[in-house]
């Protein structure tokens, strides 16, 4: 298909993003949360500490999950201009996403499992050594939020404009950050009130709100990888602005084919119809994000 010099495209179909910035911002977050979880499971097996050895593993799930997000921007990039795919890679972010989410869930079922036997079967605990290298996960977990962050919060601003992948990662570095925090106030209130229980407690807590992320961004990645149609009060929309032109609208579809990117097919029947341009510009109007357009224009007299 891409040596078919039969067909004259009329415009680029890669509708992804150029995420270079994004990649080079996991990847520094991978390195720095790998070299993390090895100090944990050393320092874990070194001092005998479950709670220790426990957290270094949970570190790799997620080193594993930035993995799975530096491999979608590689993807995404490489086949950029592969006319195999129909609407470009763009979607291959919302798939890294989508993956990382249920990676995500899978690390919060586990650590309710693991919480709930701990309440049900206390451990000692080795609390000088856990709280200096909870602290230590604390202080880069804090830098790899900041890193990730402000790609994050200006993503955040427009619901289109989500870049699923960088989103997934942002939410394993905040849960990753989430779990050191709550690990040394348990480690501290067990240390100094003798409450053990609180760490198992705390473990759960955390695992919930981790679990209300991950839910979220299985929504949002989901609803771009099936073809999800806008609101109904947007295609209202569209077809008042139609009815102003004595336009009928036969069929209709508008879904999101990658971050910020939007396409539409329409049938539409006029007495009088506009030329495709003209309908074009209407749609853009309500769409600002259209980038590919299919439209079916049918005469019909007798409206």
């Amino acid at each position: 298909m891409e040596n078919d010099s039969s067909i004259q495209w009329e415009h680029s179909h890669d509708f992804g993003l150029d995420n270079k910035l994004h990649e080079n911002k996991v990847k520094t977050v991978f390195w720095l949360t790998t070299v993390i979880m090895v100090l944990e499971i050393g320092a874990g097996t070194w001092s005998g500490s479950m709670a220790l050895l426990a957290d270094g593993w949970h570190m790799g799930t997620h080193s594993a999950a930035f993995l799975i997000a530096i491999f979608a921007y590689s993807y995404a990039k490489k086949h950029a201009n592969n006319k195999d795919f129909s609407f470009g890679t763009g979607k291959v972010n919302s798939l890294g996403g989508f993956a990382s989410a249920i990676a995500l869930a899978i690390v919060a079922l586990m650590m309710i499992v693991e919480s709930v036997q701990r309440l049900l079967e206390p451990q000692s605990i080795h609390f000088n050594e856990a709280i200096v290298v909870a602290i230590i996960g604390l202080v880069v977990n804090v830098a790899s939020v900041f890193i990730l962050h402000d790609d994050h919060h200006h993503h955040g601003e427009h619901h289109h404009d989500h870049d699923h992948n960088m989103k997934a990662a942002y939410f394993h570095v905040l849960a990753d950050t989430l779990t050191s925090l709550l690990a040394i106030v348990a480690l501290l209130i067990g240390k100094y009130v003798g409450l053990i229980w609180m760490d198992p407690l705390m473990g759960i807590v955390g695992a919930i709100v981790i679990l209300r992320w991950s839910y979220g961004l299985i929504k949002d990645s989901s609803n771009v990888l099936l073809d999800k149609s806008v609101k109904k009060s947007t295609l209202e929309q569209i077809s008042k602005a139609l009815s102003k032109k004595n336009t009928v609208i036969n069929d209709i579809h508008v879904w999101t084919i990658a971050t910020a990117h939007q396409a539409a097919i329409l049938k539409v029947t006029s007495a009088q119809p506009l030329n495709s341009d003209e309908y074009e510009g209407i749609l853009r109007e309500i769409l600002p994000q259209l980038s590919h357009i299919s439209i079916e224009i049918r005469h019909d007299y007798s409206l």
